[in-house]
């Protein structure tokens, strides 16, 4: 089998095994055309890279929280925005396509994660970035020396257990072994990281929080609902394209977004920045800010 087609074949796969109830050897052997001694080891190589396969009764699926790769996006690094807008770009080129193929070939050189943050991060936070990929790969505590805290005001070392990244490694969820307690600690602020010999001991009490499609971040989602005109639902998914999937059109030409928030600040700014082209459905809190913003302004 050709390495392009046999690598395709793997993330599909993949992909399926990343459902609710779990699927059975014979169903995916029928539905790729491959023997089930193929499937067996493709679910060694999935293991290899961080994934835990879990069996029950013959029904095979990915478990997510014994997996130190959560799913697809985070094994390659992408962000889900990033891999959203890329698989709608992959997909809308003519198969056959030499420029389709080039993309194809150019995600083999990205698989290897670990190389991706030295383009997309500062040059002096690259060394914390790493350290803290390994981290979590071993499941160790780390020091965050020197850290900048903008809430206390201080400069000081943290004992940490890191969780994950949110996007575009801006900021790093954790669990304070300190507060215990769960925390975004921002990367720019970190003067080194360093990764301790402890392995984590709080796994149980680990949570990472939502970042939503206005890319805010929040440990505790709020539910939303807008109409919105063309013009908004047309700015929306080209600003924020991880939107789209959370809106359907309304039987008078209109378009509903429903989604959660981590907070309404970033939602907040798109509605109160194109006046009469959204309504809000709820929540009132929602409209209560609005209402609080558009009184502190000043002509």
């Amino acid at each position: 089998m050709a390495e392009q087609a046999k690598f395709q074949k793997m993330l599909e796969i993949l992909l399926m095994l990343d459902c609710k109830y779990g699927r059975t050897i014979q169903e995916i052997s029928e539905r790729f055309d491959v023997s089930p001694r193929t499937v067996y080891r493709y679910f060694d190589t999935f293991k290899q890279v961080g994934f835990v396969i879990e069996n029950k009764n013959g029904y095979f699926k990915i478990n997510k929280d014994d997996s130190s790769a959560k799913d697809i996006s985070q094994l390659l690094h992408f962000t889900e925005e990033e891999a959203f807008i890329l698989g709608k770009a992959i997909h809308s080129i003519e198969d056959g396509s030499e420029l389709k193929d080039k993309l194809a070939k150019k995600l083999y050189s990205l698989y290897d994660f670990d190389r991706v943050i030295h383009a997309i991060s500062k040059k002096e936070e690259t060394d914390n970035i790493f350290n803290v990929i390994q981290a979590i790969k071993q499941q160790k505590q780390v020091v965050l020396k020197e850290y900048k805290s903008g809430h206390s005001n201080n400069i000081r070392d943290r004992l940490v257990e890191p969780i994950d990244f949110t996007v575009n490694y801006m900021g790093i969820w954790c669990y304070d072994t300190e507060d215990q307690s769960n925390k975004i600690f921002k990367t720019a602020r970190i003067k080194e990281v360093v990764v301790t010999d402890e392995c984590w001991q709080y796994k149980p009490k680990h949570h990472k929080g939502i970042t939503d499609i206005f890319r805010m971040q929040s440990f505790e989602p709020i539910a939303i609902q807008l109409k919105l005109s063309m013009l908004a639902y047309n700015l929306l998914v080209e600003e924020f394209p991880l939107s789209e999937k959370n809106i359907k059109e309304s039987d008078d030409h209109k378009y509903i977004l429903t989604t959660d928030v981590g907070n309404f600040i970033g939602v907040g700014r798109f509605v109160l920045g194109l006046p009469g082209e959204i309504e809000v459905v709820y929540p009132q809190a929602f409209k209560d800010y609005l209402n609080s913003k558009i009184s502190k302004l000043s002509f």
